[in-house]
């Protein structure tokens, strides 16, 4: 059976197929050095790639240092002014733990900035091949006690603190999550996990969605091995739930989630089985299945139909549980 695809995402994967550096599996070494250390320019082409920053929101870039170092953020402030203290959203941006930016992530975050009225904090954390696992969960561990302890400064409320993450960013809100459970740490109010990279172990291989993805529109499954070859090395345990959180130890007691899947993306059936898996364990859980959609579809908003409704589903469910 012949997949029909919707005329914006033929026109992203004919793009993103032509254009060698927009696959992990296709880049060279150096290619790969080259994208991890480009600027994603403020103007032009990139943001009819990848949305512009929503009016009524300013952004501004500031630091913090991290067990690992220096970390840039990026934070999306409401330009209407407030009464009272607004929730905070910390987010993780995508990228298979070896790609991407804050900056890539300024329409989603300058959504959720706009439409929740809430301050949005972004961290640029290290990357893979230079920085293997853990250091990207330290990382963003790290950016949640930061945010929660400098929340008051930035005019949010350190009392209602929400995590976003799109793919590779999904696992790490998802991870981060447990952590601030088990570890005692910030009290995390909502988790919204777009297409959520949640099994790292070769159980994921015999999902449908991963062996039916022969399109491979934006995410191929090659891709997939790619990042987890840059992201682990061969010692690391696959089962550690800071890599594969559907095998958490024990998954209760987390923040109400939001999962967003994507029909046509190999992570689909890992995304709804870890909603399942949420679920069962007793927490709060919606999934927002989007049937015609391919991996990333929030990243490339003039190519995708849903990318909106997909933004009002997840803002839905952060008003919910954050106001």
């Amino acid at each position: 059976m012949t997949t029909k695809l919707r005329p914006g995402v033929r026109a992203l994967d004919k793009l993103m197929k032509s254009t060698p550096a927009m696959s992990v599996a296709r880049m060279t070494p150096e290619q790969l050095e080259k994208v991890q250390t480009a600027v994603i320019p403020e103007r032009g082409l990139p943001a009819l790639f990848l949305g512009r920053l929503r009016k009524g929101v300013s952004v501004r870039t500031d630091s913090f240092v991290g067990r690992g170092g220096d970390l840039p953020l990026r934070i999306y402030t409401p330009e209407a002014w407030s009464r009272t203290a607004r929730p905070v959203v910390l987010n993780f941006h995508g990228g298979g733990f070896v790609l991407g930016s804050a900056r890539q992530c300024d329409w989603i975050c300058s959504t959720v900035a706009a439409d929740l009225d809430a301050i949005v904090v972004s961290v640029d954390y290290r990357l893979a091949p230079g920085h293997k696992f853990p250091a990207a969960v330290e990382d963003c561990y790290d950016a949640l006690l930061w945010t929660a302890a400098h929340a008051a400064d930035l005019g949010g409320d350190p009392g209602r603190i929400g995590v976003l993450g799109d793919s590779a960013g999904g696992n790490l809100a998802a991870v981060v999550s447990i952590l601030a459970r088990d570890e005692h740490g910030p009290s995390i109010g909502h988790q919204a996990l777009v297409y959520p990279a949640t099994d790292m172990t070769d159980a994921s291989r015999e999902d449908e969605s991963f062996l039916g993805n022969v399109l491979g529109i934006v995410l191929s499954n090659d891709d997939i091995e790619v990042f987890r070859d840059h992201y682990l090395d061969e010692e690391h345990d696959r089962t550690d739930f800071r890599l594969s959180p559907i095998l958490a130890p024990d998954l209760s007691g987390l923040p109400p989630a939001v999962v967003v899947v994507a029909g046509l993306d190999p992570l689909h059936d890992s995304g709804v089985r870890y909603a399942q898996a949420l679920a069962d364990a007793g927490n709060d859980v919606t999934v927002e299945d989007f049937h015609q959609m391919p991996h990333g579809f929030l990243s490339f908003p003039y190519f995708s139909h849903a990318a909106r409704p997909a933004m009002a589903a997840i803002v839905a469910s952060q008003r919910a549980a954050l106001y």
